[in-house]
């Protein structure tokens, strides 16, 4: 696909997409074992305000995901294809995912902390503060194998009243790790302009993160970086992966065999939507959605159906890769 084609934007109210859809685009030959011919992407919903934080829940046969602008969370019930409010308000919730005992960990603008939702619905803080200072928006999360929760903090809902409170910021821009048996936060990276989305490989040994800079600043980085686990506990290198600009990233995931699933949008129309990149960087796929995705999960029975929250609206397109045993 050399030039985005206009007329593939009224098919998703139209009807339904040729086989191959014509919005997945192969870039290179190692794409195709991912694929399958008689797949199309689907819009699943439509009518919120920002999409983010997708998580599944295959013990419920759901997906769990934010509306951070309509304070809200929403789920959608794979069964019947409805979406209904799973909680509002939310805080102005952003990432979620689930912890290694099923529950689910989210990231509230509106409160500036991770919270953990128990299994009777009670909500405990995991972290609001750092050196007795308030976190400034906590936005993306995951969960490792130990059971440490990793999180960034960039303060994106502080900057304005339209995806939390605005207020001014006590600390800087950092990603953390909660330590599973104290609960004590430290900071594993303090070099990021606005860390975003996260995800580890499947082998936990690489740590990918994005960063998507500064609103309205060309000279900003608009990257993912890939860090060195070491020993679990901490960060070393965090070389650049891939730039992305002239637009952003925003939510990652890995699947098993270590290829990192990237949102895009922002920049150049016919980019927004979902690449896939090898774990040596190199692009080989596109999903090309008509609006900029935020974030996105792997799902299903299988755990082979790709989720994408796009800014108004739900997609889904089935994929021969399966997601990473990771939250």
């Amino acid at each position: 696909m050399d030039q985005w084609i206009e007329p593939l934007h009224p098919r998703w109210e139209r009807g339904p997409a040729p086989y191959p859809d014509p919005c997945i685009e192969v870039l290179d030959r190692r794409f195709k074992k991912y694929l399958m011919g008689n797949t199309a992407v689907e819009r699943l919903w439509t009518g919120a305000r920002w999409c983010e934080g997708p998580v599944w829940f295959g013990d419920a046969y759901c997906l769990l995901f934010s509306d951070i602008p309509n304070n809200r969370i929403l789920r959608w019930d794979e069964a019947t294809g409805q979406v209904t409010t799973y909680r509002q308000p939310s805080n102005y919730s952003n990432g979620n995912t689930r912890d290694r005992q099923g529950r689910l960990v989210t990231c509230e603008h509106g409160t500036r902390r991770v919270t953990r939702t128990e299994y009777d619905g009670s909500v405990t803080v995991l972290a609001d503060r750092y050196q007795d200072k308030r976190l400034s928006a906590p936005n993306d999360v995951v969960v490792a194998g130990d059971g440490a929760i990793w999180f960034t903090d960039p303060g994106y809902g502080i900057l304005l009243n339209y995806e939390g409170y605005k207020a001014e910021a006590e600390l800087p821009a950092n990603v953390y790790r909660l330590d599973p048996e104290t609960g004590k936060a430290t900071v594993v990276a303090d070099d990021f302009a606005k860390p975003n989305g996260l995800c580890f490989s499947p082998d936990e040994k690489r740590l990918y993160i994005v960063d998507t800079g500064v609103t309205h600043d060309e000279n900003a980085p608009s990257h993912i970086r890939v860090f060195e686990v070491v020993e679990g506990k901490r960060l070393r290198g965090g070389r650049e992966f891939i730039d992305m600009k002239p637009g952003f990233a925003d939510g990652i995931r890995c699947d098993r065999d270590g290829n990192l699933w990237s949102s895009s949008g922002w920049g150049e129309r016919q980019k927004n939507g979902v690449i896939a990149l090898t774990p040596e960087g190199e692009l080989i796929g596109r999903i090309h959605l008509p609006e900029p995705c935020a974030n996105l999960c792997f799902g299903g029975r299988s755990k082979n159906r790709l989720f994408m929250a796009g800014s108004q609206s739900l997609y889904s397109v089935y994929v021969e890769a399966q997601g990473a045993q990771i939250p």
